[in-house]
């Protein structure tokens, strides 16, 4: 098999990079990293020296592709699937890519610094970082449920881009600031991703490794 994924089941950008592959439907190899195995974490490093998840490595082309939003482009462009992740029109294309970079920006990494301090020893938390990321995202949630105010996807009908880093980043931030009542729109999309069976399959294959994801403030 050409492609291989190396990645972690609780990596929420790595969740991102699996929609993307089963909503293509590309084959794969799935390679688990365990970043704690000097070995594993060495082999990682060598295919990519940032030594971050996710990394999509084609043998067929020789290329090694790291980055969640750049895996998904090179998957577009080089095995695409019945349906494009990204927009033909360059309009929509572009949109598209902002919609990406507005949710991994404003939704994905305060989410991360959140999980990120409760993983902190006492003495090193971070409460004004803290509540600075909780602030953006609830301020990100309303800006998402007022562009939300339809029952498709994130940018029209079809699954796209969008949607492959909106799953992973509202699942998770709705676990450590909840969405709440006062946005139903978005609420709604959420429970619509949980249901696309790409996302659905991405949940189910990451349940055994939920206890390892820090609970509480």
């Amino acid at each position: 098999m050409s492609l291989t994924l190396h990645y972690h089941p609780l990596s929420s950008f790595c969740w991102k990079a699996l929609v993307a592959l089963y909503e293509n439907g590309a084959p794969f190899t799935p390679n688990m990293v365990n970043l704690g195995d000097p070995a594993e974490r060495a082999a990682l490093l060598a295919l990519s020296p940032i030594g971050r998840f996710p990394v999509l490595r084609d043998e067929a082309r020789g290329e090694t592709v790291p980055e969640s939003s750049i895996v998904i482009e090179y998957l577009d462009r080089h095995y695409p699937g019945a349906v494009g992740l990204i927009p033909n029109d360059p309009e929509l294309a572009l949109q598209t890519r902002l919609r990406d970079r507005f949710l991994d920006l404003y939704v994905h990494l305060p989410t991360q610094k959140i999980v990120g301090d409760r993983l902190r020893p006492a003495d090193s938390k971070d409460p004004h970082g803290v509540a600075e990321a909780r602030a953006q995202l609830r301020t990100s949630y309303a800006i998402l449920d007022e562009q939300l105010a339809h029952d498709g996807w994130m940018m029209g009908e079809q699954v796209s881009l969008a949607d492959c880093a909106a799953a992973p980043a509202l699942f998770y931030g709705n676990k450590v600031e909840p969405i709440g009542e006062d946005h139903p729109d978005l609420l709604a999309y959420l429970e619509r991703l949980k249901a696309r069976p790409s996302f659905a399959r991405v949940l189910k294959e990451a349940e055994p490794y939920f206890g390892m994801f820090p609970n509480g403030d």
